[in-house]
């Protein structure tokens, strides 16, 4: 059995080495923007910009449940209006404390 496993596995690279198109290097290059990179791919970011994609995941979610509930808010009243608000509230507290953290501060 491993004979056969040997035997498939370097038919399936001979196969793949013999039929593969050669890859330009325009095409692989990152983006295809023809540039070389100037840094390795799993270069590490500043924790600044993990900050603002949870901000910006924050929004993102906010406006998630701002939109259905634009659809029922005619049908569903005063209650979905005070429960709006209250959700909203809970944002802007979060947004007050990421400033007070510094986490908007750029400098």
């Amino acid at each position: 059995m491993a004979l056969v496993a040997v035997v498939v596995v370097a038919g399936c690279y001979l196969a793949h080495r013999a039929l593969a198109i050669a890859r330009r290097p325009l095409l692989v290059s990152p983006f295809q923007s023809g540039w070389p990179p100037t840094e390795h791919a799993l270069s590490r970011y500043h924790v600044r910009w993990y900050l603002v994609t949870v901000l910006f995941l924050a929004f993102d979610v906010e406006m998630l449940f701002m939109y259905p509930w634009a659809v029922v808010v005619a049908d569903l009243g005063v209650t979905a209006v005070v429960e709006m608000f209250v959700f909203l509230a809970g944002v802007l507290v979060a947004v007050v404390w990421a400033w007070r953290e510094g986490a908007l501060r750029w400098v």
